[in-house]
């Protein structure tokens, strides 16, 4: 079988830019189980409570929910298990100085696979506070009716 080349996103945690700023973006590969991936390639995954942590200098994404495969048997694992990321140890230390530090936390973006791999998409994130979140909606209603009028008059 031919090996895949580029990115396509299986799935994205639109919650967490609503309730997070996103301050720095790193990329992560998951350890993950044969049915774990026949699962994901089925698109079966929710990242919208999933968090991360850092426990004897590895890195664990908790709250990640893999529905289990369906033609999967007693190879199938916990659906929400805590599955390890892939980092170089000098960048888990760094996070885990930053998170320890700066009350920051780290959350997963979005979940895709990059030539054949599935990685996860991690967030360095602050929380937003109600204030924010209202900013930012305001925002997003602007710039929806400023496009909405350039369609409207025929600007490309």
């Amino acid at each position: 079988m031919a090996k895949q080349k580029g990115t396509k996103e299986i799935c994205a945690n639109r919650k967490a830019f609503h309730e997070y700023f996103v301050l720095e973006r790193f990329e992560a590969g998951i350890e993950l189980a044969g049915t774990e991936v026949k699962s994901i390639r089925a698109g079966t995954v929710n990242l919208k409570d999933s968090f991360c942590t850092v426990k004897n200098g590895e890195l664990f994404v908790r709250g990640m929910h893999v529905s289990p495969y369906e033609h999967g048997n007693i190879f199938n694992k916990d659906p929400v298990r805590p599955r390890r990321l892939l980092m170089h140890k000098r960048e888990i230390l760094k996070l885990q100085a930053r998170v320890m530090q700066d009350g920051v936390a780290l959350i997963p973006l979005s979940l895709y696979f990059k030539d054949g791999r599935v990685k996860v998409e991690l967030g360095l994130c602050k929380g937003k506070k109600l204030h924010d979140k209202r900013d930012s909606e305001a925002e997003r209603e602007v710039r929806r009716d400023i496009d909405r009028v350039m369609k409207e008059r025929n600007y490309a």
